[in-house]
């Protein structure tokens, strides 16, 4: 099969003939139709998930938020079968362990990762396991380019902001970092009623942010964010999102909290803090202020998603801002180190 290959951390992806995934009992093989570049694909080409326990045996096939059609099905298989279209959570369950028992598969005990555990949608195919557990049905009415704007960084984003946070309507919310899952929590926090202010460096960004939801936004190369935040809401605002996982981005949206405020940490770091970012710990405790963390999101809550999407309240295609073919793709991923890519950029053509 046709694939965009990880060779060597931190050098030109290559594209390569290479050799199609086999079929497990309880996997099913997806044609993958659309797959979305993602942040965490450059962490993972410049090996920073080291110390995540995330070490990829090269060459390999990343990848993480694709969607296709059922090619094969494994003979344990029971909920799908060949010619289903189908969407793949990146963040995946045994489907045994305490964790996956009470609904949480994407903090299970052995969890897997499409793209990172196994090669992923950078592919022309992919095996995914335990399907049973790990696939989602993906309606006839959401196309797959669309659907792969949903996958790791838009539903990272609904399970933080829905799930995590809890954020309700009238809230203010803060998003620091507005890449793909920074936009995503700024359309699904307004599209549930929230005041949304959008924090970044990129005015062409933040344009993109206010077409997507944004009440306010913030240049903080031009402007102090935390001064502006507390000033306009009088005081903080009652959730802050780090959507990017720097330093600077988690600082400022800790210190940007309301008393009894609620920080929502999504952006995963760098090599450079390598998972270790220093916190107002005494204004923690006098504010009363909430750190929650968010990973993925499981299977089971993909259907509220979709019905939103359905619907027409969620519009993921909107942060889409363009497709490319595979030979395209490296160039993309590489240079996201930059800050310079707006919106999501997703893999349609092979």
């Amino acid at each position: 099969m046709k694939a965009l290959v990880l060779t060597e951390l931190q050098k030109p992806l290559k594209v390569l003939n290479m050799p199609e995934p086999t079929l497990a009992p309880d996997g099913v093989i997806v044609r993958v139709e659309a797959n979305g570049i993602c942040r965490s694909d450059w962490h993972a080409w410049m090996g920073d998930f080291g110390w995540l326990g995330i070490n990829l045996e090269l060459p390999f096939v990343m990848g993480h938020e694709f969607c296709g059609i059922i090619e094969e099905v494994g003979s344990e298989v029971k909920k799908f079968k060949k010619g289903e279209r189908v969407i793949v959570p990146f963040s995946q369950g045994d489907g045994t362990c305490e964790f996956c028992v009470t609904g949480h598969q994407n903090v299970c005990e052995n969890t897997l990762q499409a793209g990172f555990s196994y090669w992923g949608g950078y592919g022309q195919f992919a095996h995914v396991p335990n399907a049973d557990v790990n696939l989602v049905t993906l309606p006839d009415s959401i196309d797959f380019v669309a659907a792969a704007g949903l996958g790791c960084r838009f539903m990272t984003s609904f399970h933080g902001i829905v799930d995590q946070a809890q954020v309700r309507p009238g809230e203010w919310v803060a998003i620091h970092g507005c890449g793909g899952i920074g936009l995503s929590a700024i359309h699904i926090a307004s599209s549930i009623g929230a005041k949304v202010i959008a924090v970044d460096i990129n005015n062409d960004t933040l344009k993109l942010a206010k077409e997507l939801g944004a009440a306010l936004t913030i240049n903080a190369r031009e402007k102090d964010a935390v001064g502006e935040i507390v000033e306009l809401t009088k005081g903080g605002v009652h959730v802050s999102v780090d959507a990017l996982g720097v330093t600077t981005t988690c600082q400022n949206a800790v210190n940007s909290l309301r008393k009894r405020g609620r920080h929502l940490q999504i952006g995963l770091t760098t090599q450079e803090e390598q998972g270790m970012v220093p916190l107002p710990v005494d204004l923690i405790v006098q504010k009363e202020l909430s750190i929650i963390g968010s990973l993925g999101m499981q299977a089971a809550r993909y259907p509220a998603m979709l019905q939103m999407v359905e619907s027409n309240i969620l519009k993921p295609e909107k942060l889409v801002t363009q497709t490319v073919k595979i030979e395209e793709a490296g160039d993309v991923l590489m240079s996201m180190g930059e800050f310079k890519t707006v919106g999501v950029t997703v893999v349609d053509r092979w």
